[in-house]
């Protein structure tokens, strides 16, 4: 039998549930006073619960054994797979290229990709592949995170309304109206209510929402401290200003045939042959565009382009191709060099015919992939001590070339390569990656004081990409065709991570963001109690007789803003669960089609924006932004409104009372 409003039962107030509500509010109180961690409040939450005997210790606990907390934390190693193996930076390359500059047209591609990822799989699923991307991205640009992964976690639940599978509050509605007798929406029923509320979404975030967003740095970006420089800053401690140039080996040239340790070139000429690219190779490089290029100063000596931004687009292509150049490399015609030195050596070398001036290389040339540079210091027992470069033949036995030498902290004048080292000499080395990595295993002649930021990246285990990559798309096709559950497709992609070699045993527990998972594990419990005590079903019953009496269109948006509400507390899935049954008998209580309500459920369930523990995406971007939790607050309520207003237009149009 179908009740009206007015014969819902309503469940009286009880002290338990006084209390209980009483909790809630200190907690989210706390939340806004942002003088505590988020974490430390959720676990005081959950202690309160348990000494007030709201709840037992094993339901206080039961929340770091939930499904939603163990996928969130396998998440974290599943994106961090990602990034060590170079997952992450190759794709956010497109977004990189499309985006240019502009911080703006960077957030609204980001969303739109996101949106559309998660109208076909899980929310938290496609949070946990782009965050790595994203942050990268927003380093490379020298924009916060913070700008960029609340419209991440944004643009995945408003996602999520595009298609019948693309959340699970979807499913709910639908279900329901199936089982009480009526048509279930199809797969594109929430289409046009999702595209518009994705394009206000994008535009609001773009437009306005973004100025709310703090600037803050985040706690896992890359430090700017004197141990942590990147080449173009250590090189710019060095003073060095080179010039570089593009020669060309010409078919008749007496260089062809001849090794770089024949020709003596730094002797010769004062120049040093960095790099050689086949000729081949160097008719593509030439027809691939170069993007602008920030600034307008020379490149200094070492430097090179940033990591994962869009400067290393086209570098990143050519890398393979490349061949640091080494004593033993052989020239031949038709190749290019990548050389450095004084402009008249290089017109006396092309002066000979011994090679063709193609131009002056542009900044960025050398790629922080193949070839990077290092501070190395001479040891008091080095047997390179009183000894120079040249009688050492440095670059044959170490197979890297010292461009500088600082000595009390100044730098060595003259012919370097002739000049005799003392204990405590820093050298400027530049070479392959690989070569520095093994000077680091020195103990007795040197060591390497400083080696810069890219070179933990150049070395990552690029070979194991194509299994982070097969491992990200079994975990994808497992969530979005339901073959396990969620939470063990996440472990079976977070433990396959570790198995392949894309993380290691012990970087995968450094990976996890703790605070994240203590917060949602610390206040899952407190929709446990609300739930036991009877608090949640006083809520909602409560609905029925406020309403009683009101029209369809005032029933609508009432039922959008108690759905929206509870969303930010509890999850959106339990939600719906709740308040589908309640919004189908109201409905047909005042003789309205019950399909316009039930729309109105599942859109405002995926409007958990507010609160960082509205939803596990927003949980996730919560560490790695650096956010508080009034940053969601600002952001989401205007945000909760704007598709309100969606909804309250559409909905009625789409689905008539």
């Amino acid at each position: 039998m179908l009740l009206s409003p007015n014969q819902i039962p309503t469940s009286p107030m009880t002290f338990e549930i006084f209390l209980v509500y009483a909790i809630l509010a200190g907690t989210v109180l706390l939340f806004v006073w942002e003088k505590l961690r988020l974490d430390v409040v959720a676990l005081l939450a959950l202690l309160a619960l348990t000494l007030s005997g709201t709840l037992s210790a094993p339901e206080a606990l039961a929340g770091f054994a939930d499904p939603v907390v163990i996928m969130i934390a396998a998440l974290f190693v599943v994106g961090d797979g990602l990034f060590r193996t170079g997952v992450a930076q190759a794709m956010g390359k497109l977004p990189g290229k499309w985006a240019g500059d502009s911080e703006v047209r960077l957030l609204v591609i980001i969303m739109a990709l996101v949106a559309v990822l998660s109208g076909f799989m899980s929310s938290t699923g496609t949070v946990a592949v782009m965050l790595p991307v994203v942050m990268g991205l927003a380093w490379a640009r020298d924009i916060p995170p913070s700008k960029l992964l609340i419209p991440l976690s944004v643009a995945s639940l408003i996602g999520g309304m595009l298609t019948l599978i693309g959340t699970a509050p979807n499913i709910v509605v639908s279900n329901h109206l199936e089982a009480m007798g009526r048509d279930p929406f199809g797969f594109f029923s929430f289409t046009p209510i999702g595209i518009a509320v994705v394009v206000v979404g994008i535009a609001f975030m773009g437009l306005v929402g973004r100025r709310f967003l703090p600037d803050r740095p985040s706690p896992g970006a890359p430090r700017k401290g004197a141990d942590d420089l990147t080449m173009e800053e250590m090189a710019g401690s060095w003073e060095l200003q080179p010039r570089l140039f593009r020669l060309r080996i010409p078919a008749d040239s007496p260089v062809a045939g001849r090794t770089l340790a024949d020709l003596d070139l730094p002797d010769a000429f004062g120049i040093t042959v960095l790099e050689v690219l086949e000729a081949a190779e160097q008719e593509r490089r030439r027809r691939l565009p170069r993007p602008p290029l920030p600034g307008k100063g020379r490149r200094k000596r070492g430097g090179a382009r940033k990591e994962g931004g869009e400067e290393d687009t086209d570098d990143s292509r050519w890398a393979k191709e490349l061949q640091p150049a080494l004593a033993d490399t052989e020239l031949a015609q038709g190749q290019i060099i990548l050389v450095e030195g004084s402009p008249d050596g290089v017109a006396r070398i092309v002066g000979r015919g011994w090679v063709i001036l193609e131009e002056e290389a542009e900044e960025g040339e050398l790629t922080a992939r193949e070839t990077g540079i290092a501070e190395v210091l001479l040891t008091p027992r080095s047997r390179l001590v009183g000894r120079d470069l040249k009688a050492l033949r440095f670059r044959d036995r170490y197979q890297l070339t010292v461009l500088a030498i600082k000595r009390m902290g100044e730098l060595v004048e003259g012919d370097i390569r002739e000049t005799p080292l003392r204990f405590g000499d820093m050298l400027l080395v530049q070479g392959p990656w690989e070569k520095i990595r093994l000077l680091q295993a020195e103990d007795r002649d040197f060591v390497v004081a400083m080696a810069p930021r890219e070179m933990g990246p150049a070395l990552q285990p690029l070979e194991r990409a194509p299994l982070a990559v097969g491992i990200m798309v079994g975990m994808m096709l497992l969530m979005t065709f339901g073959l396990v559950p969620a939470v063990t497709a996440v472990l079976l992609a977070a433990v396959a991570m570790v198995v392949s070699g894309c993380v290691g045993a012990a970087d995968a527990y450094r990976s996890v963001n703790w605070e994240s998972v203590v917060l949602i594990a610390g206040i899952l419990p407190v929709a446990t109690a609300l739930e036991n005590t009877g608090g949640m079903q006083l809520i909602v019953d409560g609905l029925g007789s406020v309403l009683e009496g009101a029209g369809p269109l005032l029933l609508l948006v009432a039922l959008f803003v108690l759905t929206s509400a509870l969303s930010q507390v509890i999850s959106n899935t339990a939600t719906a669960v709740l308040l589908a049954p309640i919004a189908f008998q109201l409905a047909l209580g005042i003789g309205a089609a019950p399909e316009p309500f039930m729309m109105t459920i599942a859109v405002a369930a995926s409007t958990a924006f507010a609160t960082p523990v509205a939803s596990p995406v927003n949980t996730l971007v919560l560490g790695p932004g650096g956010y508080r939790f009034g940053d969601f607050f600002k952001v989401g309520v205007l945000l909760q409104l704007l598709v309100l207003a969606v909804t309250v237009l559409l909905v009625p149009l789409l689905f008539p009372f």
